[in-house]
């Protein structure tokens, strides 16, 4: 008999449902029936709004609040009235999502996202569900309202990652090192020249590729113009993904910087535009930085949101797989340094390498499987 798998996610960012996609993805070989819920596809347009499109715009607009809220809601003990009435509220909004599950009637869960996490740990003590439930932590730290009690497993991104758990008080035989997981296509070997020539790079020069501005770099364009000026011989691929606007400032720019700016629209080939690149400039989000690692591919990252993704930063930077830059002065600064010395952008890629768990999951798959019974 064919059993299931149900992956909960949550679309408060791309990152959780990233790494449930991932899972589902790397299920393919697998005797499982999978089934992918984002948890927000399944509440009130009320909360939903509440809940994620709140914290964008936090995250956006005053970094700084969603800063303070993080460290309160970090050190919320479980039991407190605020936390207390915080979960009463998702379960009052959250019952066509409890309903979905029911149907699906899964064998086992896991969780990319906390939010279910709780809702399920309800359930599992109310003895509405029999089922083991899992956790995947998708950033390389552990925040309080990741630190679910009465779960199959947890799994850690990293080593410290997995040392806080513990320090947590969540039981070491349950938590697991398996990085965040990734898309099975970062685990594949690609040549560099054939992905090059695929995106129209030139592979016998360096390619630097440049996801996102912002937050006090400018935009796009703006960046890619700065970064143009510099006198440093390499290519620039820029991309704009789904943003329309950015993708024609850039195609503007590109055509006054001819074999020297690519302006790159959405593709689901980040893989393989990736494998033709030397250095990756990006935001550090737990999913796109992992992305890069598992390439060993040696980054500047800037911008981070407060909270989870400065500590992604630190993270990188500890490891010697990354640079930051705190503004665009010091993008400029990084990237010419880096260009001028391969020796330093080698040992930044070792680094990267080094680290980089490009099977991660496979590996959470292995372990939720093999403790079901399921081939």
């Amino acid at each position: 008999m064919t059993r299931r798998l149900l992956l909960l996610s949550v679309s408060a960012g791309a990152g959780h449902v990233r790494a449930a996609e991932a899972l589902r993805a790397a299920a393919a070989d697998c005797d499982v029936e999978v089934l992918h819920l984002d948890v927000m596809q399944h509440v009130p347009r009320a909360f939903r709004v509440l809940y994620t499109d709140l914290y964008l715009k936090l995250v956006e607009h005053s970094p700084a609040t969603w800063a303070m809220l993080y460290r309160i809601m970090d050190r919320t003990p479980p039991g407190a009235p605020a936390a207390r009435l915080r979960r009463a509220i998702e379960r009052l909004h959250t019952l066509d999502l409890r309903r979905e599950i029911a149907r699906f009637a899964p064998d086992v869960v896991v969780c990319t996202h906390f939010l279910p996490a709780e809702l399920l740990m309800r359930e599992r003590s109310r003895g509405r569900l029999a089922c083991p439930v899992h956790v995947v932590v998708t950033d390389f730290d552990l925040h309080g309202m990741w630190v679910v009690p009465d779960m199959a497993a947890w799994f850690a991104a990293s080593d410290e990652v997995a040392f806080r758990m513990r320090a947590r008080g969540l039981d070491a035989a349950r938590i697991h090192v398996t990085g965040i997981p990734i898309m099975p296509a970062f685990a594949q070997p690609h040549d560099r020249a054939a992905c090059a020539a695929e995106f129209g790079i030139d592979p016998a020069r360096r390619a630097i590729l440049l996801m996102g501005g912002g937050a006090g770099l400018g935009g796009l364009d703006e960046v890619a113009a700065r970064l143009l000026a510099l006198d440093a011989d390499f290519q620039l691929v820029a991309l704009a993904g789904r943003n329309a606007k950015a993708l024609e400032a850039l195609q503007a720019l590109a055509a006054r910087h001819p074999r020297r700016l690519l302006a790159q629209g959405f593709t689901d080939k980040v893989d393989r535009l990736m494998h033709a690149c030397d250095l990756v400039i990006t935001k550090p989000g737990g999913l796109t930085t992992s992305e890069c690692l598992a390439l060993g591919k040696p980054m500047i990252v800037h911008a981070p949101i407060p909270g989870q993704e400065e500590r992604n930063c630190d993270y990188l930077l500890e490891q010697g797989a990354a640079q930051k830059a705190v503004d665009a002065v010091a993008l400029e600064y990084r990237v010419r340094e880096l260009v001028a010395d391969p020796s330093r952008l080698a040992r930044l890629a070792a680094r990267s390498a080094a680290i980089g768990r490009p099977h991660a999951a496979r590996d959470v798959l292995a372990r939720v499987l093999e403790a079901r019974g399921i081939g």
